[in-house]
């Protein structure tokens, strides 16, 4: 196994996303959820800002 090469102009830089307040409630409570019941929460992923 070896090494991943950069290609030659491109950094490849891996930062953390910072969580607002909001998104960490959500994860909280789908955690909670998920350790009560067993089950995945059904959430509704984010619509798009505009339409194609």
């Amino acid at each position: 196994m070896g090494y991943i090469r950069e290609p030659a102009g491109i950094n490849f830089v891996v930062d953390p996303t910072p969580l607002t307040s909001t998104d960490r409630k959500k994860i909280t409570e789908i955690i909670a959820y998920y350790k009560a019941t067993g089950r995945k929460c059904l959430t509704k992923p984010p619509s798009p800002t505009h339409s194609l």
